[in-house]
């Protein structure tokens, strides 16, 4: 026999965060409807999205209620993970409208799942579990803001140093301690460049390198009394720059034995 949906009326919305010690708080699509502004249809739409990429199923977090008109409709139920990934296409004041209902409602939390109180060791090591929860989330927050922050300042230490046209030279020139006049051999090592001549002062871009971290550019050379020729100047692309600057902070790049060690770099590259 198959168990009817629970119903409720379009008046009492609760509970939208469930209060019981062994049931799992949730948060309503209709609620984070009123806290976004969006339209609950919206909401929904959003959820089955989210669910169906989630390969989860849909009806486990469905609910039937009443509306207005006494009509049987549809709302989700989300814990706070799936709220969370609903609202990463929200927008920030969304996003922090319905933290802050959240925050309302862990203020008062209880242990779901603790222990009779006749079992004092069983209660003292579920209380400890539970904050051991909570520091690893903040810690995993935490490490997450420190990425974040990285991740912002590489993006700014690259838009200060690269230009476009630049060589690998002139863009390592920028990084503090890089030996520049040995890094177009350690490129040739990672099959960026190759020499076209014996004298190794023709520096070409290798195929596994072209037009994926380097290009070349070419200018008619004519000597005096001599045949012109066509020189090729090796040139790093935004994605060459990005990898070089990764392989510089983790010190793989030839450096001088005068570096002191920092990973800093100056403010604007000349390109001349």
């Amino acid at each position: 026999m198959q168990t009817q949906p629970h119903i409720n009326s379009p008046n009492n919305l609760a509970p939208r965060f469930s209060q019981s010690e062994n049931v799992a708080r949730t948060m309503s699509s209709r609620e984070i409807a009123e806290l976004t502004g969006k339209q609950h249809q919206h909401v929904k739409r959003d959820v089955e999205k989210m669910l169906a990429e989630l390969k989860e199923d849909t009806s486990s977090f469905g609910r039937i209620y009443l509306d207005s008109m006494n009509r049987q409709q549809t709302e989700y139920l989300l814990d706070r993970e799936h709220t969370d990934c609903l609202l990463t296409g929200y927008s920030s004041a969304m996003r922090m409208a319905v933290i802050k209902r959240w925050r309302e409602l862990e203020g008062g939390r209880v242990i779901a799942s603790l222990p009779d109180f006749s079992n004092p060791a069983a209660a003292a090591r579920a209380w400890a579990d539970e904050v051991e929860k909570k520091q690893a989330a903040e810690k995993a927050q935490l490490l997450l803001s420190v990425e974040v922050q990285a991740q912002a300042t590489k993006i700014h230490s690259l838009e200060n140093l690269f230009r476009e046209g630049m060589t690998h030279t002139q863009f390592c020139k920028g990084l503090n301690g890089v030996n520049v006049m040995q890094v177009g051999k350690y490129l040739e090592t990672r099959s960026w460049l190759y020499n076209e001549s014996k004298s190794g002062l023709r520096l070409r871009v290798a195929c596994y390198a072209r037009d994926k971290y380097m290009t070349e550019h070419q200018h008619e050379v004519t000597p005096h009394g001599k045949e012109p020729f066509i020189s090729y100047t090796p040139v790093l692309l935004k994605k060459g720059a990005i990898r070089l600057y990764d392989l510089y902070l983790a010190g793989e790049l030839p450096m001088k034995k005068t570096w002191d060690g920092l990973h800093t770099h100056d403010k604007a590259v000349r390109t001349e």
